[in-house]
């Protein structure tokens, strides 16, 4: 790859227009067209001559869709739902496990009692014929689910486009937009957006990930060859990547190398933490500005949040100033943008390594989130002493079902405009059609998170990508700051003997 600069071109987004509400004739048109994908799925018009004359399937998936049915309005990229069969195979781990358990521990979409349903229906079936939620799954087997699909909006922002020759597309990934589909999104994923821009015969192959509030730079091969000569590179570390974040409070000046080993405490929901018997990780930070809160009374003495019950205020400690271990975490005032230098590469390293050093992301909804993690939000808790594994995941795992995901962010006038938007959450409401239960639009902080991929390059010199930086990286509005980053030289440094692959 050639080296290249420059800021992301701005792509024009389409104006596309669509009801946002569906008429009676319009939810009946509806409910006829599930019910025949419905019976079409389970084969029920031939299910008794396919028994009789045939060993053959007795499930008919749904056939793909083209193009994507997306719309935009109020700033999001959405989707009208659409019905749709979900094929993967058997993992190593669900064989010798019932079809139920495997939903029930490893989907949350939808709840355990609709897949029960609709394994006994036939909606859920495997290697093509309906076997009912206590089937034993096996190698090999091909597990299938055709259901009425409601995707969660994303941000209208295009997927932008730093670098393109004829065997690599180097891309600035928007915030808020999975690089893949899983979950609750299929077509409002970065590869299917670049496959609708591009045609539908165009094949993308990622060869590096970001979480799916993360923002930056993304590589996109267009042939496998191109994937695994980058995916090589970037296996042996040396490819050099850094990531900005801006983190509550005043960073440590220097640079901080943080090497605590991370666990994941929770694969279904995706969450990790600091702790002793975890994985090898390290991170470099180096503090670039640090932005003191404005006087002007957007902000109580204590930067806390206006939601707190009575209850919470009640436990909230009286000193001020405390700067022992136990400090709490009300007493943070400003926010720091950081430089971040991955060594490692476990999942949600930087905000892990962030929450324990005492400074997390502050619009984080996992791990800056004190309904979460308690008022310290795990800082030095590495043995999980102050807030067990159990509680984390417990209360987590209600975020975004009964309560709003909602992080502890520190009140400017920015933020406090991010913080009193409307969150996602369940509405209380069911589709007219599968009776599915409905969530609210995302507010625009649960979008975006601040960490940015700023920049990857070969240690060795032979190529470098560079993002511009996000808003939110700048200098607030009359304050003065930096808004150009320099080379990694210094962070590198922080590392080079116990690291020399990436010195180049």
């Amino acid at each position: 790859m050639a080296s290249a600069t420059g800021d992301t071109p701005v792509v024009p987004i389409p104006e596309i227009t669509c009801p946002q509400s569906l008429t009676a004739d319009e939810i009946a048109k509806e409910k006829d067209v599930s019910r025949k994908a419905a019976a079409k799925a389970r084969g029920q018009a031939a299910k008794k001559k396919a028994r009789d004359e045939s060993d053959g399937p007795l499930i008919t998936p749904i056939s793909s869709i083209w193009p994507p049915p997306y719309y935009f309005e109020d700033d999001l990229r959405r989707l009208r739902p659409y019905h749709w069969t979900y094929n993967t195979h058997c993992k190593e781990r669900w064989r010798g496990r019932t079809l139920i358990e495997i939903f029930e521990s490893e989907f949350r979409d939808r709840p355990v009692a609709y897949y029960r349903k609709t394994m006994e229906s036939g909606d859920i079936f495997v290697n093509g014929k309906s076997v009912g939620p206590d089937y034993i799954l096996r190698n090999g087997d091909l597990i299938s689910h055709t259901m009425h699909r409601h995707e969660p909006p994303v941000t209208a922002e295009p997927v932008g486009i730093i670098h393109e020759d004829d065997d690599m597309i180097v891309i600035n990934k928007p915030s808020g937009v999975p690089v893949h589909a899983a979950g609750r999104y299929k077509f409002n994923s970065v590869m299917e957006i670049m496959r609708a821009d591009r045609g539908e015969h165009f094949v993308p192959h990622p060869c590096n990930r970001l979480d799916r509030l993360t923002s930056g730079i993304m590589f996109v091969a267009k042939s496998v060859k191109a994937a695994e000569a980058l995916g090589s590179q970037i296996k042996s570390r040396t490819v050099r990547k850094e990531y900005m974040a801006r983190v509550a409070g005043e960073f440590p000046e220097g640079e901080v190398v943080c090497d605590q080993p991370i666990l994941s405490i929770s694969p279904k929901l995706g969450l990790n933490r600091v702790r002793a018997n975890g994985k090898t990780a390290r991170t470099v930070f180096k503090r670039l500005a640090y932005y003191p809160p404005k006087n002007d009374g957007s902000a109580d003495a204590k930067g806390l949040s206006q939601d707190l019950t009575d209850e919470e205020l009640s436990r909230l400690p009286t000193e001020t100033g405390d700067e022992s271990r136990g400090k709490p975490w009300a007493n943070k005032t400003g926010y720091s943008i950081v430089r971040c230098l991955p060594v490692t590469g476990r999942t949600h390293q930087i905000r892990v390594h962030l929450q324990y050093l005492g400074h997390p992301i502050q619009n984080d909804p996992i791990y800056a989130n004190q309904r979460v993690w308690g008022f310290n939000l795990g800082r030095e808790d590495a043995e999980g002493t102050e807030t067990t594994d159990e509680d984390v995941i417990s209360r987590l795992s209600r975020m975004g079902k009964e309560e709003v995901a909602q992080a502890v962010v520190y009140y400017d006038e920015m933020v406090d405009k991010y913080e009193k938007k409307r969150a996602e959450k369940m509405t209380g409401e069911a589709c007219e059609v599968c009776a599915t239960p409905l969530y609210s639009d995302p507010g625009m902080h649960e979008l975006s998170l601040w960490l940015h991929s700023l920049r990857y390059e070969d240690a060795g010199g032979a190529w470098s990508y560079k993002s511009p930086l996000p808003k939110w990286a700048l200098p607030p509005e009359g304050m003065a700051g930096p808004t150009t980053v320099g080379g990694m030289e210094e962070l590198v440094e922080a590392v080079k003997d116990e690291n020399p692959e990436i010195t180049g």
